[in-house]
């Protein structure tokens, strides 16, 4: 298994929008400067999360981006799914047909390190990812203005 930057980037991107207040509207040019993505590639990456009603946009002078649904509701696992990326750590999308079309020896293995990676991710929300110390430091380097008159909370997304 191999996560790519376009799960990465995605988790990366809908942290630092949880992150911000969420009254405020948040533009994907304001997230690529702070996280170091290019704005054509969290465009991409939007669409996706917005089909997947995990983001939510406003148009306009004030446009941008806020979260759908309270950082609680929002785990690593759908974030990752809905930017088309996968845990499968097999060969064979879990079918069975890695070695000339039947099973390898390691099929189970590597389907029950899926599983559990699975469930890792499915556990851990926005919120979870907030609450961490080093999410908060690096937060407040990253964006000390804003983040000085808004205290990060996971219970005030």
């Amino acid at each position: 298994m191999r996560l790519t930057t376009r799960g990465r980037y995605a988790v990366t991107a809908l942290l630092d929008l949880a992150l911000q207040p969420p009254e405020q509207t948040i533009t994907l040019a304001e997230i690529a400067t702070r996280q170091t993505i290019s704005v054509a590639y969290l465009e991409q990456l939007f669409a996706k999360l917005k089909r997947h009603g995990l983001v939510s946009s406003v148009r306009g002078a004030n446009g941008g981006y806020h979260l759908a649904r309270q950082a609680e509701q929002i785990t690593v696992l759908e974030i990752i799914e809905a930017v088309n990326e996968t845990v499968d750590a097999t060969r064979c999308d879990h079918k069975g047909n890695c070695q000339n079309g039947a099973m390898c020896l390691t099929h189970d293995l590597w389907h029950e390190l899926s599983v559990h990676i699975a469930d890792y991710l499915e556990k851990i929300t926005l919120a979870d990812l907030i609450a961490r110390d080093n999410v908060q430091t690096v937060a407040l380097r990253q964006n000390p203005l804003s983040l000085d008159s808004a205290p990060l909370s996971a219970t005030g997304i």
